[in-house]
């Protein structure tokens, strides 16, 4: 195959996997706590010629590839929602929570009450504090979370707070290391924890995506025109062999 060819190709295998990471993206720009991931890109050079006999050396073909890509750990708007059992972080640290049988972690701050009493997230799991999981009282009213995550409530007829627990929160080393396990989940990955002191807890407020919803349909424009550029262009190249054949089978012997 032409070198044109490959380097088309290569282009086009590149944008296709930098369009689903955007379309992931768009898909949870409305999902709490989310953070966007972008492609990397770099250029990869080498020649396809394996003759012995060229006069120079073979000249190198510029390629390009995708290497990864790296997570925007930037914290997204706080939404005020009015609802005690919603909170947000102001910091890098994450929620700890009990899932699949481990601890994962969540910047998705909607939380309410299981039949049992105890603080979960919206998919059921356990929201965790300092001591385990926390319990409220069937009679505990007038909820109050302080910026270090200490939960106090007034129980009954009491005019004294009661505490219910303390919000764990944890931060890491290095927070692209953490691994996505979906349903808006954490893994620690290979990334070092420890108690974050450092970030607070906003009562009645959500931390929502900070995926940039115009920038990333913009990037998703951009993406579609480059593919059809370069769709096109492998178009022309291969017209242009296929001319050159004709013209070349044409010729007298």
């Amino acid at each position: 195959m032409q070198n044109a060819l490959l380097i088309g190709l290569s282009r086009q295998m590149t944008l296709e996997r930098q369009m689903d990471v955007i379309a992931n993206n768009v898909a949870n720009a409305n999902t709490n706590g989310f953070k966007a991931d972008h492609s990397l890109f770099e250029e990869y050079l080498n020649s396809n010629a394996h003759e012995d006999n060229f006069v120079s050396s073979d000249r190198r073909v510029s390629y390009v590839q995708d290497r990864g890509t790296f997570r925007d750990i930037g914290q997204g708007p706080l939404e005020a929602t009015n609802n005690p059992l919603d909170m947000a972080i102001n910091g890098n640290a994450y929620f700890a929570v009990q899932a699949n049988g481990g601890e994962r972690y969540t910047r998705d701050g909607k939380f309410s009450l299981n039949s049992t009493g105890q603080l979960v997230t919206s998919d059921g799991n356990l929201v965790l504090g300092t001591g385990g999981p926390i319990t409220f009282q069937p009679t505990d009213h007038d909820i109050n979370v302080a910026p270090d995550g200490t939960v106090t409530v007034l129980e009954g007829t009491a005019k004294t707070d009661s505490i219910r627990g303390k919000i764990r929160m944890v931060s890491f080393d290095d927070p692209t290391k953490l691994t996505k396990l979906g349903a808006n989940l954490y893994g620690a990955g290979s990334a070092n924890q420890q108690a974050d002191t450092k970030s607070t807890v906003q009562q009645g407020y959500i931390e929502k995506s900070n995926v940039n919803a115009v920038g990333e349909m913009s990037h998703m424009v951009e993406v579609m025109r480059s593919y059809t550029a370069v769709a096109n262009l492998l178009q022309q190249q291969s017209d242009l062999h296929k001319s050159a054949i004709e013209k070349l089978a044409d010729v007298p012997a």
